[in-house]
């Protein structure tokens, strides 16, 4: 069974972080998009945590489709399963309809989250650079 560059746990690890700040930032982008949604509950996503290398391996994931009980439902996007688990944290900012959203939280989320996506992208970047370095690519 052959090794392959990007399966060292330092690639692994940054790659599976990009991809979380990936999914998050989705989930916040659905938030600020129902902010005015009566009864919305804003969303978070739980970090991923990293621990032994043999707990970087990825859970096995399964496809979860809407189920459509009349032919006037809209259909769920494909590919839309996501792979980290989502949190609703109780917020003391609700509305008198019931949405518990606050934009300003929301921005401050969505800023840190570039931040950290930034981060993960420059450390990967310079992390296969190194290689290419220690292997006379460059």
């Amino acid at each position: 069974m052959g090794f392959g560059i990007s399966d060292l746990p330092i690639l692994t690890m940054l790659r599976t972080r990009m991809e979380w700040s990936q999914a998050r930032q989705k989930v916040l982008a659905d938030n600020v998009a129902n902010a005015d949604t009566p009864g919305f509950q804003g969303r978070d996503l739980v970090p991923p945590k990293f621990g032994e290398p043999d707990q970087l391996a990825r859970p096995e994931v399964s496809n979860v489709s809407l189920a459509r009980t009349e032919p006037l439902h809209l259909a769920g996007f494909p590919g839309t399963g996501d792979e980290f688990r989502s949190t609703t944290k109780g917020n003391f900012d609700v509305q008198p309809t019931g949405n518990a959203v606050n934009l300003e939280d929301e921005m401050m989320k969505v800023a840190g989250n570039q931040m950290d996506y930034q981060v993960a992208t420059a450390l990967y970047t310079r992390s296969l650079n190194l290689i290419k370095t220690a292997l006379g690519k460059r």
